[in-house]
């Protein structure tokens, strides 16, 4: 089932919803400390954990697949790990098609597969709440959401509090550059010493497409906005966009309505790979998608830091 994420968790303050969730919210706080007394396991393989605190839509992916990048040109065998979700197919093919992925139900198993085939790195797309001794971690955000309301899960988007910045040493902060200044003072005044990267989304085939046409675009990816905000950025004319829930899985009545509704408004059609992966594939010739990538504004320092 494809849940879309309510509305009030992305506003800037807690609202009455919020508020009476609090109650569930504290429970669930409680029962994932008691599991983070849990001894952390060991593996002898170096490990880079790209996870977040803000739930769906950081940009995991895309910094893990461009940190494997890195480590491919310093000639650094790595490799992508993922722990299996039958809904997370689009992503698991991306990170397929850039490198080489273990999939397992405990991501322990799929670090012991990897350390067997002598992997010398081991990069976690997400598992930043899981029993594992990580060598580097990243915590990412999209500049757009933010922390939400600031309240954890049910009354907010938030895994853990953003006060849990006091024990990590490294943010990500993905997007189009919006807020930078805002977040980053935010950020300082918890943890005064942490050190905070920032990436941009670039479009790899814009070629294809043109300015003088309109265009619908749809997705259903945890930064929704983030993606019109990049189509916006680079000209291109958005008559309409539609947002579905965070791995969203279509159906042909859903593309047969996205058809007919970019036929009936004269427009082309954009969605994002993710999506595209996800779609019927006798249903998509009229869909394309924008191939990005995820560009650091500051690469050397990333790559001092990994290395």
């Amino acid at each position: 089932m494809n849940l879309k994420k309510p509305k009030f968790w992305d506003y800037k303050k807690p609202n009455i919803y919020a508020y009476l969730l609090l109650p569930f919210a504290f429970v669930l706080k409680i029962l994932i400390l008691l599991k983070k007394k849990i001894k952390k396991e060991q593996i002898n393989l170096k490990t880079i954990c790209i996870g977040n605190i803000y739930v769906g839509g950081t940009g995991k992916t895309s910094l893990s697949i461009k940190i494997n990048e890195i480590l491919d040109k310093k000639k650094i065998k790595s490799c992508f790990i993922k722990k299996f979700y039958k809904d997370q197919i689009d992503e698991q093919k991306i990170l397929k098609s850039r490198g080489k992925l273990f999939l397992s139900s405990k991501r322990i198993d799929a670090l012991n597969q990897a350390k067997n085939e002598n992997y010398e790195v081991a990069i976690l797309d997400d598992g930043l709440q899981d029993s594992i001794n990580y060598n580097l971690s990243f915590v990412c955000f999209n500049n757009i959401n933010w922390i939400g309301n600031g309240l954890t899960i049910p009354a907010g988007p938030l895994r853990e509090s953003i006060k849990s910045l006091k024990k990590y040493q490294h943010v990500f902060l993905n997007g189009n550059l919006e807020n930078i200044g805002i977040i980053e003072k935010q950020i300082f005044e918890i943890n005064s010493k942490i050190k905070i990267h920032i990436g941009k989304y670039v479009p790899l085939n814009l070629h294809e497409f043109a300015s003088h046409n309109k265009y619908l675009v749809f997705s259903g990816i945890g930064n929704h906005q983030t993606f019109i905000s990049m189509i916006k950025e680079y000209g291109l004319n958005i008559h309409k966009d539609i947002e579905f829930p965070d791995h969203y899985t279509y159906s042909k009545f859903d593309v047969s309505r996205i058809l007919t509704e970019a036929n009936n408004s004269n427009c082309k059609i954009i969605t994002t790979e993710k999506d595209y992966l996800r779609l019927d594939n006798n249903n998509h010739s009229e869909i394309k998608f924008i191939k990005t990538e995820l560009q650091i504004v500051d690469e050397e320092r990333l790559i001092n830091t990994i290395i």
